[in-house]
């Protein structure tokens, strides 16, 4: 039931800035989405797309709708997480790429999103949305330190 998420800022972009592109990568024991290498390409401004993910995420795990569909900001790339019976599954647009728990996609979105944070300066006008979808996500994730 793993399910990995890993947000990457493309190079030579500059000094960092809450509007750089980047791409998502999602893996799963059932299959992968990646927004990289495509044509037409499906980069995002990718600190943008993960607020977006991380706000959507958390009103749906929170709520009682079904399903869920994503995209990213200024992509075609899209996920697709439902509800089941068992749990969630996640779906890009070649299928399921995993089944999970509302516990695990949580803990597996939330890591790299606070790692990708770190390069976004304090300063840029992303960064307080940033800092507020991060705040509003984190009691979505059990701690694992005790």
């Amino acid at each position: 039931m793993v399910i990995t998420f890993q947000f990457t800022v493309r190079p030579d972009q500059g000094a960092p800035s809450g509007f750089d592109m980047g791409d998502m990568l999602v893996t799963g024991a059932l299959g992968t989405a990646n927004s990289s290498g495509h044509v037409p390409d499906q980069g995002m401004m990718i600190y943008l797309s993960v607020v977006q993910l991380l706000d959507s995420l958390r009103e749906f795990l929170q709520g009682d709708a079904r399903v869920l569909s994503y995209i990213g900001a200024d992509t075609s790339f899209n996920l697709v997480v439902r509800r089941n019976k068992d749990g969630l599954s996640v779906a890009g647009k070649n299928g399921v790429i995993a089944r999970t728990t509302v516990p695990e996609l949580a803990s597996a979105v939330l890591r790299p999103a606070e790692e990708l944070g770190r390069s976004l300066p304090q300063e840029d006008p992303v960064a307080s949305d940033w800092e507020t979808v991060l705040t509003a996500f984190r009691p979505l994730v059990p701690d694992t330190r005790g």
